[in-house]
């Protein structure tokens, strides 16, 4: 790959430059339409295949300060929502440029701060205006019925809208009709009726054809959704109270004056393909996961008496490489791999029920738990120490050997690792071993087959040992599932367990981790999306009513600059207050300059549009008239509602039942934000000192000292 490099100039703030570099390598990442990168190993000279800013930072030098950070910023946001991390980098990269410029303006440190901290408290606020509820998806599920399942669309999504090919239509029963005769009253600050996004169709009373899906029946709910952000501010550092918060102009107070009604969302195929952000086939898995999970609620609580639950603990994956695509699918059990050499013993024991143990360690003869203390005091002479360890070895082989034939112990999950002698002993006693399982599946298959994890072999008693899991070939001919390391797929299984197993299959071997880092992006996306009955109008819905609202922000800040001004030079004491109201303006539009170039890149990475330059232009029309309409939320949902508008996409078909909906999820999303200018704001304030001194913010000289290399 070839690595970004961007000229550092050492008279300004170092650190923001870094971020800025660092950011400008996973640009292409933003969208659905994302741009792989080819990773190479030096040492190995073995390439592999990336589209994930995850990926991406793995691979570079992160040994400096600023890339640790950037680092810890990224894996925090991947590890709590698997999602959002492009979003970040890049929200990164343009928040530090916009830092950037604000201090060569010479705009205090401690204004940026305050300014930018609440500009975002305001933005976060305000976009809860675009939510969506998501309620009673799997009120109406039938368990006994086959579901539909995605459908395959060309994606244009950048910004707003997802626009499906004319091949590729989605079937009647995902249900996106054409009703643009239904119309939802939106009441705005003006009080005047608003024509509907026909993205968002209510459940009118009218006389509905026969063709027309129950996906389209959703009932209107007003909006009481709590205007106090639920967020709190980054771990890096707390902000303090005692600064002049960000009032809301006028022009936004219509979420207090008037109710705005929004859409539910209820039907699980309409969520699922709205979040899919062009990665159907990834998604049509999560939604078939989903679905085996609440069939087996049902079957267990009796027609699913309990609500049902999104568990995504207990979804786990199996990647083959070297299959083609069409071969990935989801299994109720568990799939996995194991070495060629066990299929004798998987012969042996399939089709009958086998008796097992769950190690909660490794099954080693040197393995000790971490509460384990070693003896003291103890000292040993050996004439041949390694005669001594393989003597001890095999004698602690025989004796775990001897304890599985005495409990009629047939197979062994292990969580960590498995002494390679024990699993060849094994194979020839026909007993079946099988390391580095999951915790969650441990679990699962002590629920299901009444077995109880132990730390120890030598702990194993009647009472620990379960009973009823089957084993048997994922596919009918093993052989035709050997991957490169001589592995074979087995599936294990039990009644009533509660798990399932998503196979993914690639034939290109190198992108098998990004084909993984993809499902999972889609199943947390779905999580979450269920666990907070809520989702946000995707497409860059949200960005472009960010960018509006700091705009009329802005310039209503400007308005008030001279009375700040006059105030300052008779008060010397209020400095830091009269130096709030004359940089505010200067701060919020660099601020909003960060979703205009997020926009402006979603453009570009679709091919809407052949630079950033004709993109921005593009947008920038279309914020004048959001700003002009004295509402950008009612502006945002008044172009869905036009069937010929050409806003938001150039592209749009004139059938709108091709048109599936977009969605987002609300707390990664908003997180993702708060992390990027977190990161930022902590960049600059540690950094500032350091590396700039105080004098930084007035020099504006050109001269370029170094490089960095990325």
């Amino acid at each position: 790959m070839v690595m970004a490099c961007r000229v550092i100039n050492k008279r300004r703030h170092m650190g923001l430059q870094q971020l800025s570099s660092f950011a400008e390598t996973g640009r292409t990442f933003l969208g659905p339409l994302k741009s792989s990168k080819f990773i190479m190993d030096e040492e190995c000279h073995e390439s592999v295949l990336i589209s994930s800013t995850v990926r991406l930072l793995e691979s570079l030098d992160l040994s400096s300060a600023v890339g640790q950070l950037l680092n810890e910023a990224v894996q925090a946001q991947n590890n709590t929502y698997r999602t959002g991390t492009s979003t970040l980098l890049f929200l990164v990269g343009a928040w530090s440029s916009a830092v950037e410029e604000c201090l060569h303006l010479g705009v205090p440190i401690s204004v940026i701060v305050s300014v930018m901290s609440e500009g975002l408290n305001f933005c976060s606020e305000e976009v809860v205006s675009l939510q969506v509820p998501v309620h009673n998806i799997f009120d109406c599920m039938d368990s006994r019925k086959t579901f539909p399942q995605l459908e395959t669309f060309s994606v244009s999504l950048c910004p707003f809208l997802q626009v499906p090919s004319d091949t590729d239509l989605i079937e009647e029963e995902h249900g996106l009709k054409d009703v643009a005769s239904q119309t939802l009253t939106i009441s705005n600050l003006s009080g005047r009726p608003l024509k509907s996004s026909e993205f968002f169709k209510p459940q009118a009373k009218v006389e509905a054809d026969k063709n027309t899906s129950r996906t389209l029946k959703n009932s209107l709910l007003a909006d009481t959704c709590c205007r106090e952000s639920i967020l709190i501010h980054s771990r890096h550092f707390n902000r303090t109270d005692n600064t002049e918060r960000v009032s809301k102009p006028d022009g936004f107070q219509e979420h207090v004056t008037a109710t705005l009604k929004s859409y539910r969302c209820n039907d699980l195929v309409e969520l699922a393909v709205g979040l899919s952000h062009g990665d159907h086939s990834s998604m049509k898995l999560v939604e078939e996961a989903v679905q085996l999970q609440y069939q087996n609620a049902c079957v267990q609580q009796g027609n699913c008496i309990k609500p049902f639950m999104f568990d995504i603990s207990r979804i786990c994956t199996c990647c083959l490489p070297g299959l083609p695509e069409t071969s990935s699918c989801v299994c109720p059990g568990y799939v996995t791999v194991v070495s060629v050499s066990n299929t004798p013993v998987i012969k042996e024991l399939q089709n009958q029920p086998l008796r097992i143990v769950l190690i909660e360690g490794d099954l080693t003869e040197n393995y000790r738990h971490l509460g384990f203390n070693k003896s003291v005091n103890i000292k040993t002479a050996l004439t041949s120490m390694e005669l001594q360890e393989d003597s001890s070895e095999e004698l602690w082989a025989n004796h775990v050997l001897q304890v599985l034939i005495q409990f009629n112990v047939n197979l062994v999950l292990v969580q960590g690792n498995v002494s390679e002698r024990l699993i060849e002993k094994c194979i020839n006693s026909k007993q079946l071993v099988i390391g580095s399982v999951n915790g969650s599946v441990m679990q699962a298959f002590a629920e299901a087959a009444g077995a109880v994890q132990v730390a120890y072999i030598t702990q194993v008693n009647e009472d620990c040992v379960g009973n009823g899991v089957c084993v048997t070939f994922w596919r009918s001919s093993p052989l035709d599932v050997v991957d490169g390391n001589n592995r074979i797929a087995i599936l294990l299984k039990t009644e009533g367990i509660n798990l399932v197993t998503a196979v993914l299959t690639n034939p290109v071997t190198a992108q098998m981790q990004t084909k993984e880092d993809r499902f999972w992006t889609c199943a947390y996306r779905l999580y979450y999306a269920l666990k907070e009955e809520k989702v946000f109008v995707g497409g860059g819905a949200v960005e472009f009513l960010c960018l509006s609202c700091l705009q009329i922000l802005a310039e209503q800040s400007l308005k008030k600059e001279n009375h700040a001004c006059s105030g300052w030079l008779h008060n010397t004491s209020s400095w830091l207050a009269s130096s709030l109201a004359i940089y505010r303006p200067t701060v919020l539009k660099f601020l909003g300059n960060g979703w205009q170039k997020y926009l402006s890149t979603l453009l570009c990475n679709t091919a809407h549009y052949s630079s950033e330059f004709e993109a921005s232009t593009y947008i920038q029309h279309h914020l004048q008239n959001a700003t002009d309409s004295g509402s950008p939320s009612s502006y945002i949902l008044n172009e869905y509602s036009k069937l010929n508008s050409r806003i938001f996409n150039s592209d749009i078909s004139n059938k709108l039942e091709q048109i599936p909906r977009v969605y987002d999820v609300v707390t990664p999303k908003i997180e993702a934000w708060r992390r990027a200018l977190d990161l930022v704001l902590l960049v600059l304030q540690t950094d500032s000192e350091i590396i700039t001194g105080h004098g930084h913010t007035q020099i504006n000289s050109q001269e370029l000292t170094g490089f960095l290399f990325l």
